[in-house]
């Protein structure tokens, strides 16, 4: 565990990923996935949290025509994210790794309440901790509650796992000359309109100097790669000159 540039990380996946190539729900292969990656560095020693968002169930409202109001959209999301953290939660034991989920909001029939102490406990005794239903609050996104959760948890980093490489100037999806960008500053996100994480969840880890790497979760090894120091996607530091990485 002493070559780990990571020891203590907070995981944030979108609800979306979990999709796979299905248009909505949940594909069993990505869970199977997932679960190995997160298998392969908690075999390394690494700490592991958790937070999943709920977009391939529900996504909270904007300019609804449906009838449902923003407050109660957020809610129905929320509880799409406990559905997704189960799911993986499920997964990763069916791998042979010990679990708890941490739920923001009380169901203690199917999760534990979050508390900070009780989370870095379950996390100091080896066991992968899932931080479902956000923040508990409406209005705040799941990339807030990752940037949260890493903070109250004193995480070495947020690593966010999405399905490209890391950082680029424009959707590398819609744009094949995007360009990738390895490191850059808090600021720099924000005046470019990056939209790595939202306005609230950058400005978390700006004032906390919380590094976050976004990287390519979906490429089997990258994870394990990136937690032993490796050069893997892009990272948003405070000052990327002074952010020193193994090669």
């Amino acid at each position: 565990m002493n070559n780990l540039t990571y020891k203590r990380i907070l995981l944030k996946l979108s609800g979306e990923s979990l999709m796979g190539n299905q248009e909505y729900g949940i594909d069993a292969n990505v869970l199977k996935l997932y679960a190995n990656e997160i298998k392969s560095v908690k075999e390394l020693g690494v700490e592991v949290g958790i937070v999943i968002g709920g977009g391939n169930i529900y996504r909270g409202i904007e300019n609804s025509s449906d009838g449902i109001d923003k407050v109660t959209g957020d809610h129905m999301g929320m509880l799409a994210t406990v559905i997704n953290a189960l799911a993986l939660q499920s997964a990763l034991e069916h791998a042979g790794m010990y679990t708890r989920c941490l739920s923001a909001i009380n169901m203690e029939k199917i999760a534990e309440s979050f508390i900070r102490r009780r989370a870095i406990r379950h996390l100091e005794k080896g066991r992968i901790v899932l931080f479902a239903a956000g923040t508990g609050n409406p209005y705040f996104t799941t990339d807030t509650a990752a940037a949260l959760r890493a903070i109250e948890i004193e995480a070495d980093a947020i690593i966010k796992g999405t399905r490209v490489d890391g950082i680029y100037d424009s959707d590398p999806e819609e744009n094949p000359g995007a360009s990738h960008i390895p490191e850059i500053s808090y600021g720099d996100v924000l005046k470019k309109n990056l939209r790595v994480m939202d306005l609230t969840a950058i400005t978390l880890c700006k004032e906390n100097k919380l590094p976050i790497i976004v990287f390519n979760m979906n490429k089997t090894g990258n994870l394990r790669r990136l937690v032993s120091g490796e050069a893997i996607g892009s990272r948003v530091v405070e000052s990327p000159a002074m952010y020193a990485v193994r090669r």
